[in-house]
């Protein structure tokens, strides 16, 4: 099935006892037993499985190409669920400039549990293959990267990671699987913040891994996640579940604009550079066409001049952006992210992350536009 007949059709069978055609909300935390004592519909008590999150799992696991999928109540819970999955005197390599949350996790959670943490220029494959050693089991790759949509070669680190036994997971929360699916290129797993563009509207939280295929690692998976317990609430599994029937049409939407946009402020005098794959002048942008076949996505960065206070001016004078966290909601939210990245960030300190909604284009053309060019000149 093609990628819009997922998304509809996955995880929404009519209900089979009053035919309803929009998916119930199954909000029971505890199900009935067999006379005998057991549980022959499926189902014993809902931190362990739950028929509306089973519904989400189905969809998002049909959508990446999958053969399962395990939700969490947050991205962060999906990633450290597959940081669970290291044992103490084993080793990760993970991307210098990546998601700050990830790396917090990497450096405060895991290494302390006796997990060794490299962390690698991951755009430079020589760079990752130098880090690697025996004991490495993990290869963590986030591409495009958060904020500086930088691009990593997944088939080329899966070759290096598999040579040496270790699993690959990449971060596919800003290419969703409309633009990338990385177990095309070799990914064992693939970790999604569902909060962003699967919820799609900023009111629901959650996460998932969706695994390549089945074995030990997807067995540990599920059973972290009926253990930690941190499973999203069944309303939340609802609304995400709902708002993946639009996914195909928002994002190719939402990139449509952003392409847009970044090739506007390519132009602009009071931009010193765009971060968008999709523009030629990316230097990952031959990679992108390669390894991002559905689209460039949504998110885009650029750099002010006049530095850090330049940066926050221009975010202040803007009127259709929210300055906001997060992203892949249908309304366009802007930021500056070293002032929330904490001290280990490398990102420039005039730089400036953009989610791009599904507003009109020229109407948020024309807000950045106003708001640069009275940066340009403050006495407008």
């Amino acid at each position: 099935m093609k990628l819009e007949t997922v998304s509809v059709r996955i995880g929404r069978d009519v209900e089979p006892a009053a035919g309803d055609v929009a998916p119930a909300i199954h909000l029971s935390t505890t199900y009935e037993r067999d006379a005998d004592g057991g549980f022959s519909r499926g189902y014993s008590y809902t931190r362990e499985r739950n028929p509306t999150r089973r519904s989400l799992e189905d969809c998002i696991a049909a959508l990446e190409g999958g053969v399962d999928a395990i939700a969490f109540a947050s991205g962060s819970a999906a990633s450290q669920a597959v940081f669970s999955l290291l044992r103490p005197g084993e080793h990760v390599v993970a991307p210098v400039e990546s998601y700050h949350g990830t790396a917090k996790q990497l450096r405060t959670l895991v290494a302390p549990a006796g997990v060794e943490c490299t962390f690698v220029d991951m755009t430079q494959v020589a760079a990752v293959e130098d880090a690697l050693r025996p004991n490495t089991r993990l290869v963590w790759v986030e591409t495009p990267s958060n904020p500086m949509l930088n691009l990593s070669d997944i088939e080329a680190l899966a070759g290096l990671a598999h040579a040496r036994g270790a699993l690959v997971c990449v971060d596919n929360t800003f290419a969703t699987p409309v633009c990338q699916k990385p177990f095309e290129f070799g990914a064992d797993l693939v970790m999604h913040s569902s909060t962003k563009y699967f919820g799609g509207h900023s009111d629901a939280m959650a996460g998932a891994i969706v695994v390549r295929e089945h074995g030990t690692w997807a067995e540990r998976l599920r059973d972290h996640q009926g253990t930690a317990g941190a499973v999203p609430s069944p309303f939340d599994c609802w609304l995400i579940r709902r708002s993946l029937t639009t996914l195909p049409c928002r994002v190719r939407a939402q990139t449509a604009n952003a392409g847009a946009l970044a090739e506007f402020l390519q132009q602009h005098p009071q931009v010193e550079r765009v971060l968008y794959p999709g523009l030629a002048s990316h230097p990952g942008h031959a990679l992108a066409r390669k390894q991002m076949t559905g689209g460039f996505g949504a998110m885009l960065s650029f750099c002010v001049r006049g530095g850090r206070s330049a940066a926050f001016a221009v975010a202040a004078r803007t009127r259709l952006f929210t300055r906001a966290t997060s992203l892949g909601g249908v309304e366009s939210l802007i930021e500056h992210r070293a002032s929330v990245e904490g001290p280990h960030s490398v990102t420039p300190e005039n730089l400036l992350r953009v989610s791009v909604g599904l507003e009109h284009v020229d109407d948020l053309i024309a807000d950045l536009g106003a708001a640069l060019s009275a940066h340009a000149d403050p006495a407008s």
